[in-house]
């Protein structure tokens, strides 16, 4: 075998990256090309799958943080650390969609803020809890003012859980029971 050897280097198929002297300098480039476009397909594909094509609108991120707020005020109420901590909170069912929210949300942050224990204060979970709903009261209040729409008005389904039916899908079956 006769080896294509530079002046006083190494042999030339080191210096394109192919550790075989077997393979030519040409199929080495190619192959080094290829890896090399390989990876720059596969870095730009990953950077596409983790963007996310569209911006979150208001109402998904109203929609989203008070289902964290929910999963979170769960988790404070059965984890033991932070237990003691919920006996004081008022139950509260968030709903988006019901225009008593603002002043339901208002009366919680208070008490959160407002908490007798400052120990429960200082808990991690809760301080979280306080952030998550001050921004939900902002985004609520400030940032989507006028873009969110409000389905109910029941403010009771907020503290109780139990949501009336939409009144005016249930009238029309409520007036067709009566007859």
């Amino acid at each position: 075998m006769n080896f294509v050897t530079a002046a006083a280097g190494p042999p030339l198929y080191y210096l394109t990256g192919c550790t075989s002297p077997v393979l030519s300098i040409a199929v080495c480039r190619a192959l080094s090309d290829m890896k090399l476009g390989l990876a720059a397909l596969l870095c730009l594909s990953s950077l596409v799958w983790l963007s996310e094509c569209t911006p979150p609108t208001c109402y998904s991120r109203a929609l989203d943080l008070s289902k964290e707020i929910m999963t979170l005020l769960d988790k404070i109420h059965t984890f033991h650390r932070t237990k003691t901590c919920a006996e004081i909170l008022p139950t509260i069912f968030l709903d988006v969609h019901n225009s008593c929210i603002i002043t339901k949300l208002r009366d919680f942050l208070y008490v959160v803020l407002n908490h007798p224990n400052q120990y429960c204060r200082e808990k991690p979970r809760m301080v979280l809890l306080k952030r998550k709903i001050q921004n939900l009261y902002s985004i609520i209040t400030r940032i989507c003012y006028r873009d969110l729409v409000f389905f109910t008005d029941d403010c009771q389904a907020i503290d109780t859980g139990n949501t009336s039916p939409y009144y005016a899908e249930d009238r029309l079956q409520l007036l067709q029971e009566k007859r």
